[in-house]
């Protein structure tokens, strides 16, 4: 079946035709909704294609997701007719999480994916949908380990549908953050070894807030023990510079909390958090 959709490029909606298909194949799913545009057009092609009653979308609120970010996803849910669910835990909690080793998201995504695995088998659902996409294989992404552990399907990854196409496939059906930059949770933003808790994480969560609500579209807070190292888009650097804008962005994050303030000059950069990383430490390590 091919779905209702505008003109769009032919090689997309060639991708558009395989992921029907793979979703028709599954015959129910979980979909594990975290509000990014992956997760998200994997939810509106499995509501699609399978129904409400066969496609299930659920999202985990813990303390790395703000509160904005849930409210944005229940709002979109809602608005789209989707059958969601929420469910709730701490992820301080998981066993080595909070101690921010390199391979975190490890244990993060185990986590998630064991529970998520056990909802499905309670429910009904032939397989667990994550939204890993055909780019995600050129980074560092630990994650990615624990998902195949735990046998979860990712149709973006499988059908070999790149970022660009996404955003062209989530626009044609409307979705609202079809141009929504990327995002990633909260623990991200603190560099290797360094304890994640709920007061750094809502520190960070707050500073950020402040940079948005000056305009900022891109924007990461990076936490190196006292020190904020502020990531933004490159064309949007040099508003820092401008009208005071950097003693302004300096005093608020210090009232925040951090001691020191600076500028990345580099500007926003997926997982710069890697670059301090050997080649050997980025190979998949297994949980002991």
């Amino acid at each position: 079946m091919l779905l209702k959709c505008k003109v769009m490029q032919t090689a997309t909606l060639e991708k558009l035709q395989r992921l029907e298909k793979a979703f028709s194949e599954k015959g129910s799913v979980l979909v594990a909704l975290s509000g990014g545009v992956d997760s998200t057009l994997c939810m509106e092609i499995a509501h699609r294609v399978l129904g409400f009653d066969r496609a299930l979308a659920v999202t985990a609120k813990s303390e790395t997701l703000t509160p904005q970010e849930f409210e944005f996803i229940c709002d979109l849910a809602r608005s789209r007719g989707w059958n969601h669910k929420t469910i709730e835990y701490s992820e301080l909690e998981i066993p080595n999480y909070a101690q921010n080793p390199v391979n975190r998201c490890y244990f993060c995504k185990h986590e998630l994916y064991g529970r998520l695995s056990e909802l499905a088998t309670k429910w009904g659902c032939n397989a667990v949908v994550e939204g890993t996409n055909a780019d995600d294989r050129g980074d560092y992404r630990p994650g990615m380990q624990a998902a195949k552990q735990m046998n979860t399907f990712a149709p973006l990854l499988e059908c070999e549908v790149t970022k660009s196409e996404i955003r062209e496939l989530a626009s044609h059906f409307g979705l609202p953050n079809w141009n929504k930059p990327s995002g990633a949770c909260l623990s991200s933003r603190f560099a290797y070894g360094q304890t994640i808790t709920r007061e750094g994480l809502d520190k960070v969560a707050a500073a950020e807030d402040y940079l948005h609500g000056l305009g900022f579209e891109q924007v990461r807070v990076r936490v190196h023990d006292n020190l904020a190292r502020v990531e933004v888009s490159p064309a949007e650097i040099s508003r820092f510079f401008q009208d005071e804008m950097n003693l302004k962005v300096a005093d608020k994050l210090r009232e925040i909390g951090f001691l020191y303030v600076t500028l990345d000059m580099r500007g926003y950069r997926t997982g710069s958090m890697n670059e301090v990383l050997a080649p050997a430490e980025k190979q998949p390590l297994l949980a002991k």
